[in-house]
């Protein structure tokens, strides 16, 4: 009788804690080509990627997955054929979309739904413009190495350190410009990291009440202080 009591009492713990669980953000998708496969909604928890839900594919290669968002944060899309791959987004409260295609899952991703998930694909195309300049400049110095022209590296050098300035500065304004998305922090924690403290303060400073309480807005906050408290 005891064991038949533990029982109903486990299941219906189980399913208190499945009914508490609010999944207010639900993920729509489809990987073209995909026939059999398990697809995984993943994010970082402490410093850990965990999966917070899944489901098995078996047929035209549609998903749906969902978790609870308290704070919008970045996700990743993961398939476990394919586990080095990923597909990243912005995931925010709402329903959001992905399409993408089992040959290029990652790169050939498409997502709506999410407005930080526009914000964040608004910088990152710019970003790319400076990362191929960046390129561009790598294999110049390489070149002037290789027959040591000391002259052309020190030109060089100079106009990667201007274009890095000119990309952190590119940055700032992007997260200062939108304040009100959680985007603005995320970008700082990503991007500015090792710049200068006052483009970190720039982007604190300019963040909407809002935005300051959302998790990115207390992780930079909390990485300021840490910086400054190591200076002193």
């Amino acid at each position: 009788m005891k064991k038949i009591l533990s029982c109903v009492i486990l299941v219906t713990l189980l399913f208190s804690c499945s009914a508490d669980k609010k999944e207010n953000m639900l993920v729509n998708g489809t990987i073209d080509g995909l026939k059999k496969g398990t697809i995984y909604l993943q994010k970082i928890k402490d410093t850990v990627l965990v999966s917070v839900d899944s489901v098995e594919i078996n047929g035209d290669g549609k998903f749906v997955v969902s978790d609870e968002v308290i704070s919008p944060e970045v996700y990743f899309i993961s398939l476990d054929k394919m586990e080095s791959e990923k597909i990243t987004f912005f995931g925010e409260q709402g329903e959001i979309f992905i399409n993408s295609k089992v040959e290029k899952f990652a790169t050939s991703a498409k997502i709506s739904g999410s407005k930080n998930q526009e914000k964040l694909e608004e910088h990152n195309a710019m970003a790319k413009k400076f990362t191929g300049k960046q390129l561009d400049l790598f294999k110049e110095k390489f070149e002037a190495q290789k027959v040591n022209d000391t002259a052309l590296l020190a030109k060089l050098l100079k106009e990667e350190k201007n274009l890095i300035k000119r990309k952190y500065y590119y940055t700032t304004n992007f997260a200062v410009t939108n304040a009100d998305f959680e985007t603005a922090p995320y970008l700082a924690l990503t991007e500015l990291y090792n710049a200068n403290i006052k483009l970190l303060d720039t982007v604190n400073n300019s963040l909407t009440a809002k935005i300051k309480k959302s998790k990115y807005g207390l992780e930079l906050d909390a990485y300021i202080k840490e910086i400054k408290q190591n200076e002193n």
